[in-house]
């Protein structure tokens, strides 16, 4: 209860989402009922205990008799927020918060100043916490910091949860240091984690019912909802640390020759680079794009478009109204 009342006041704190786990742990192994000593004994969700109870996309199919619907969000750069609703946000947080917070998941990125970077903030330290989910997985802690790109758990596996002949949860990675790719099997959720340069960046599939398994009290998930508003930076008005036109011409030709789509990642690549002045910072938005086509399914949703863009296209004819107006006015004054 006192943990319950605390939720909100402490859901950036990562010693609270472990206390969280070691007392639903503990209420499980002794069976105590959660609504106090009066209520009576309930027994303890056992699940479905088949070959296939730890990979959610069998038992999903199985259970549903459909096909799983995955969202993604990707969150990289200075930082860059894809959230799984597919909207783009540009946030200026420093500090720990929360990504992802629901009943199976916990990720928490650590934002902090861009080194060299008058403006620019970019993600130094990425904390994932796996919930216990007691026929398939104990509680996993994942964590990765800038250089520090690990190809374990914190325990030092790389594989965690052997129930029935199936590891829920696999580690591995393409670039030592730089590079872990997780899969979670018992929640069919498949996690990247990489270094772009300077700055770290993550990228997520999961399935629509566990992104949505989450109370009211867990109510700041940037890949839900975003970057809160006060926290939101116009990517189309960056600042250049010497306000030169030359610089921003660079940066467009730089990220137009890797990102010749001019969309949400072209054009975080050209808000990266001008704030950074380090044509490294690039890579990050190339490294999301990749992740974005990899978890993607349906091709014509890859390359989102600026929001602020189309709303200025749909601005224009509103415009020529307005200049063909005064026009008129202006005849009229002459005549």
């Amino acid at each position: 209860m006192c943990t319950k009342r605390m939720a909100r006041a402490c859901r950036g704190d990562l010693a609270y989402h472990s206390a969280v786990q070691g007392i639903e742990d503990l209420l499980i192994q002794h069976r105590c009922p959660r609504a106090g000593p009066t209520a009576q004994p309930r027994p303890v969700p056992q699940g479905t205990l088949s070959g296939d109870a730890c990979v959610y996309e069998s038992s999903f199919v199985g259970r549903e008799g459909r096909a799983a619907e995955y969202l993604h969000c990707g969150v990289f750069g200075d930082p860059h927020v894809r959230t799984f609703n597919d909207d783009f946000h540009t946030c200026a947080v420093q500090g720990a918060w929360p990504l992802i917070d629901n009943e199976y998941l916990y990720i928490q990125a650590t934002s902090s100043p861009s080194r060299g970077g008058t403006h620019g903030t970019v993600l130094s330290k990425i904390t994932i916490i796996f919930k216990n989910m007691r026929q398939c997985i104990d509680q996993q802690l994942y964590q990765a910091e800038l250089d520090n790109v690990p190809a374990a758990f914190t325990d030092g596996s790389v594989s965690s949860g052997e129930r029935r002949g199936h590891r829920s949860l696999m580690v591995r990675t393409q670039s030592p240091g730089r590079h872990a790719e997780i899969r979670a099997a018992h929640i069919g959720t498949l996690l990247v984690v990489r270094q772009s340069g300077r700055s770290l960046g993550l990228s997520v599939r999961s399935p629509r019912s566990v992104v949505e398994a989450f109370g009211p009290e867990q109510d700041l998930q940037l890949c839900v909802w975003g970057c809160p508003p006060s926290q939101r930076l116009n990517t189309l008005r960056p600042l250049p640390p010497d306000s030169s036109l030359s610089a921003t011409i660079s940066a467009h030709a730089h990220c137009a020759a890797l990102l010749p789509a001019r969309d949400i990642y072209h054009q975080a690549c050209v808000f990266d680079l001008i704030t950074s002045g380090d044509l490294n910072s690039s890579s990050a938005a190339v490294g999301a794009l990749q992740d974005a086509r990899n978890m993607i399914p349906e091709r014509e949703r890859v390359h989102l478009l600026l929001v602020a863009s189309a709303k200025r296209r749909r601005a224009r004819p509103h415009l020529t109204l307005l200049l063909l107006l005064l026009g008129m006015l202006g005849t009229q004054t002459t005549a």
